[in-house]
Formats: C-alpha cells, structure tokens, sequence
C-alpha cells in the first residue's frame, strides 16, 4: 500500500468533526524537524518571554508531526521528530501555525451514569485553568523503536494526572480522530464502573499525594454545552459527538 504523506489536510473529513479510523502508524525520524532548524532564534526568544511569564515551564522533549495522511483504509500514518518543548510553544503562537503538526491523544473517561470526566489544568502550566481529558503529547518514553506507542501514552498520562488506571476501564473498540488549526486530535472511549462523583472523589484523592501538581480539579461533562466549563477547543467536537452523533447512533 502507497501512503500519500502531505504536509496538509486536503480529502481528510471537515475541521471540528468525529470520524473513525482503522488504526495509527506514527513513525519518529532521526534528526532534527525542519521547523526547529528553521526557526531556533525565535523560537530560543519566544521562550525567554515565555518562561518570564511563568517560570514554571520546562523545556521538554516531545513528539511534532512532519507530514501525515488519511490512508485509503482510514489509518492516520505520519513522521515527526522529535523536539523541545519551546518549539512548539512558538509553532502554535503562528497564525497559519504551517511548518509542522502536533497530533496528541485523548482518552476520554466515560462513567456508568452517563458522563464524561475531565481535568481542569493548574495556573502553572501551558494551558492554565482549561478543561480537557486528562493527557499530554506523545513524548520520548511513548516510542517504541521508531513509532509511537498512542494506547501507552494514554496510559501514561491518565495514571500520571488522575491516579486512574485505564486497565481497570473498559477500552473502546476503535480509535476516531478530529482535526483543527493543524492539530490532530486522536481518540479513545475507556468505560468505567464508577459514578462521576466516584471518579472525581478518585482523582482528588491522588492530587493530594501527586509528585507533579498539573492539574487545579476534576469535572464532570453531562452535555455539549460548550459555556459548561473553559474547555480546550479540541474538546469542542468530541463533546458534540458524544453527546450528539454517538448517543443517536
């Protein structure tokens, strides 16, 4: 099978909309990404501005798309590199955000009465007081010879943030993806036998002896009504499709 990698999103669904996929391939490149290369003195700036309005971010290592395609069996296939963090604080404060793509995974928590359960990200981090599904960008630890392990970056992060294990949840069938301003978003339903008050007491409860304190507090999504809390705008299409296209189907 031909894959046509592109370093856009032409014949991929809409922008802001749910589809499935029949599987990943998320190939990592030795060297340096193009971006990086091109634009280290601005970038090596921005993050001298950036780190004097918080110092509490660190310049880690982390997975950024080249180019990628929707293949003609509905995989995403794509190659990256790997790289610091401050370049991509610097891609995604571009307009046109070109020279790159930053695909990331959601693992979105379902509870037995019918919600959804996500975090709300502490004043110190890069994305403050916004509310996504636990998770972070693939980074070095989620490679495995040279592809990207997504399932094990969920895992990661989930147990990292919340406590949860998502061996104790029930893993849906398939993974789907959406797409905005040259982010892909890559997801994933993991059911469990718990109340949202019941995850929510959970998560709290690991906050209080967490190592790393990313996050400010855990919510529970009852609808797509985006005002319900300050959400990430990746969290935008899957509120709609959970609660909308999925629980019509």
């Amino acid at each position: 099978m031909s894959i046509h990698f592109s370093e856009d999103f032409a014949g991929w669904p809409p922008e802001q909309t749910v589809f499935p996929i029949a599987g990943l391939d998320l190939r990592v490149l030795s060297g340096d990404h193009p971006f990086y290369l091109a634009q280290r003195e601005a970038i090596r700036e921005n993050w001298e501005k950036e780190t004097a309005a918080n110092p509490a971010l660190f310049d880690g290592r982390m997975v950024f798309q080249t180019r990628l395609a929707l293949t003609d069996s509905g995989s995403i296939a794509a190659e990256g590199h790997v790289i610091p963090f401050s370049t991509f604080m610097w891609w995604r404060r571009q307009a046109s955000r070109q020279g790159g793509i930053h695909l990331f995974a959601y693992p979105v928590l379902e509870t037995s009465d019918g919600a959804l359960v996500a975090i709300r990200m502490g004043s110190h981090t890069a994305n403050p007081g916004q509310v996504y599904f636990a998770a972070g960008s693939l980074e070095p630890e989620d490679i495995s010879g040279d592809r990207c392990d997504v399932e094990g970056n969920m895992r990661r992060e989930v147990l990292e943030e919340t406590g949860l294990d998502l061996n104790d949840a029930q893993a849906g069938d398939r993974y789907y993806a959406s797409h905005v301003r040259r982010t892909v978003t890559v997801l994933r339903l993991f059911r469990f036998d718990l109340t949202a008050n019941e995850v929510i007491e959970k998560i709290h409860a690991h906050m209080l002896v967490a190592d790393d304190k990313e996050i400010a507090g855990a919510v529970a999504i009852r609808s797509a009504d985006p005002k319900a809390h300050p959400y990430n705008i990746a969290m935008l299409p899957v509120i709609d499709w959970y609660f909308g296209e999925r629980r019509g189907a």
